[in-house]
């Protein structure tokens, strides 16, 4: 067994699929399937279940791939620790992002790339829910994200961003106010709502129940630019946090009477030594970068 049939492994699992692995990996598919074969006989038990539609990880996988992810991080530190030893830093981190939220990094990630360019980051755009779960297996080395304090239970967690968020609708909706708006006002609205899990969903959610109102969604969208062009065409509204609607200028934004909903972005990383490649982009990651 090596640390390439590891890594192929990881990327089966982690991509749902060989083929998707192999995209992942630049090589063709077959390769994909002939090393995972090879260490599935070497091993004497199969570490996936392939069916015609899906690739699903077996008992023995489900254990194989987070001993798996360990050996290829302890690899990667090897590596990482000569590289600073040699007064150089290369590497891979992998960040996990929610919508709205990882364009923010663009500064962190400039500064990075300008003072170690061997740096490889892979970006992971998903729910909270699976972010979180991505930061505990360590197929995920940070991310950016907005979570409950249940959430951050077991990871380390920075402050970056408090947030509220504002009502978006198409100018010719009509208000009570020009600038303002209840909740009881949005709830007889349709609304368009994002998919449970989603940070902001979680936000709004909380906000209407403490405000004691209920709200029935006219669509459920996973994407905020669907989002912005169900409001543009005034088929609804939607609560967003006001730094991405500050991207959709010509929609009307009402703030909240009072208690608006809002969220609290953080960078969030597992407990235990940190990489050195993880660390440096940690040191760019500050509230004025995102």
């Amino acid at each position: 067994m090596d640390l390439r049939q590891m890594e192929v492994v990881v990327a089966v699992a982690e991509e749902g699929g060989f083929t998707a692995a192999a995209r992942r990996l630049h090589v063709v598919q077959s390769a994909v399937s002939g090393t995972v074969r090879a260490l599935e006989q070497e091993m004497g038990t199969r570490l996936f279940d392939r069916t015609t539609h899906r690739v699903a990880l077996t008992p023995a996988g489900e254990a194989f791939v987070p001993a798996a992810r360990a050996a290829l991080r302890a690899a990667e530190q090897a590596r990482a620790a000569v590289d600073v030893a040699r007064g150089e830093l290369r590497g891979q981190v992998t960040v996990g992002t929610m919508q709205g939220v990882w364009v923010g990094l663009h500064r962190a990630l400039a500064r990075l790339r300008a003072e170690h360019p061997r740096v490889v980051v892979r970006l992971r755009q998903g729910p909270v829910a699976d972010i979180r779960e991505a930061l505990r297996d360590g197929s995920v080395d940070l991310a950016v994200v907005a979570l409950d304090r249940q959430q951050q239970r077991g990871l380390l967690v920075r402050p970056l961003v408090r947030e509220e968020m504002v009502l978006a609708a198409s100018p010719v909706r009509g208000f009570a106010q020009d600038d303002q708006v209840t909740f009881a006002e949005v709830a007889r609205m349709p609304f368009i709502d994002f998919t449970p899990g989603w940070a902001i969903r979680s936000a709004v959610d909380r906000a209407f129940r403490a405000a004691l109102v209920e709200r029935a969604p006219a669509f459920e969208v996973n994407d905020i630019v669907a989002a912005s062009e169900l409001v543009r065409h005034d088929l609804g509204v939607c609560v967003i946090p006001e730094s991405i609607a500050a991207r959709f200028p010509d929609l009307a934004l009402r703030r909240f009477v009072r208690n608006p909903p809002r969220w609290h972005v953080m960078v969030v990383r597992p407990r235990g030594e940190t990489p050195p490649a993880t660390a440096a982009l940690l040191r760019h990651i500050t509230p004025t970068a995102v």
